[in-house]
């Protein structure tokens, strides 16, 4: 089983001392059938007066920091150490009445995963585009399907890096034809809703390379990983089954889970506030790596 070393630094600058109100971090990766924390450690920057942890409605770990001290610079190291199995998806894994769209869920699989279904408000745009791949609502295989889909949003779509928060609306990215990860996550998502198909969204790294040695030790500016979006698809008899439409691959090869949720705004891995004028912060500097230690 391989295991995972992931070291993920966030550093805040600026002028001169300023004070801290709390800071909520979504860091610690989940806890899945295929992924076991091993290690964590989480390493603050003046240290806060107090850390609480918990889990939101979904399962993902929380953390609250709040401080006491002022200080020209914020540091966050969070340091994960976990088994992470890759898991294939095969289309004989699709319970037999399912492996054609359109499918229906059993009402006890509806009973928990009604969220994740609700379909998008203005959907024409998002059906139009799709018509293709659901083939007008027309039998068709579901594993070539969501495969298909998965490749031909990443085929379609530019991808690029966006600093800007949040996430662009489906429409905007259809009419771009780019975006960053989390905007091509949330366009899949809102396909596969408006098509009554269960999905939500997924935040965590991405493994790059694995160009470091153990024990070595890395600064802000840490390379071979990304932190990283992407889709989980409810499947009937697997679960919730993993699709990358920024790589146009299925799985989870090189993905690591820190939070799964509805919507984008309910997995910012760290958010909070400061007290100064506009022109104390000077900068924020994040950097992530991504290694695989044994196997």
């Amino acid at each position: 089983m391989p295991i995972v070393d992931i070291k993920h630094v966030t550093t805040y600058r600026y002028n001169r001392p300023v004070s801290f109100g709390k800071h909520r971090m979504m860091l610690f990766p989940r806890e899945d059938g295929d992924q076991k924390v091993l290690e964590y450690k989480l390493e603050i920057t003046p240290r806060p007066v107090r850390l609480n942890w918990s889990r939101d409605i979904f399962g993902n770990h929380v953390s609250i920091a709040q401080f006491g001290d002022h200080a020209d610079e914020l540091r966050f190291v969070s340091r994960a150490r976990l088994n992470h199995t890759p898991t294939k998806f095969r289309a004989s894994d699709i319970d037999r009445s399912a492996r054609r769209y359109p499918f229906a869920y059993t009402a006890k699989d509806l009973a928990a995963i009604a969220q994740y279904i609700r379909p998008p408000s203005a959907r024409r745009k998002l059906n139009r585009w799709s018509a293709a791949l659901f083939r007008n609502n027309n039998s068709i295989d579901l594993y070539e399907l969501l495969v298909g889909l998965t490749q031909t949003v990443k085929q379609t779509m530019k991808h690029v890096s966006r600093h800007e928060e949040g996430t662009q609306k489906p429409e905007r990215t259809l009419d771009l034809g780019s975006g960053s990860c989390r905007d091509v996550a949330v366009l899949m998502i809102a396909v596969l809703r408006s098509r009554g198909i269960a999905a939500r969204f997924v935040s965590g790294y991405v493994r790059l390379v694995d160009d470091y040695e153990d024990g070595e030790e890395v600064d802000d500016d840490i390379a071979g990983g990304n932190t990283h979006a992407w889709v989980q698809v409810y499947v009937p008899g697997p679960g919730w089954v993993d699709f990358d439409p920024a790589a146009g691959v299925t799985e989870n090869q090189n993905l690591i889970r820190v939070a799964a949720v509805r919507h984008p705004r309910e997995a910012i891995p760290l958010q909070g506030t400061w007290y100064g004028s506009p022109s104390d912060h000077l900068t924020m500097n994040v950097g992530v790596r991504v290694r695989t230690i044994a196997h």
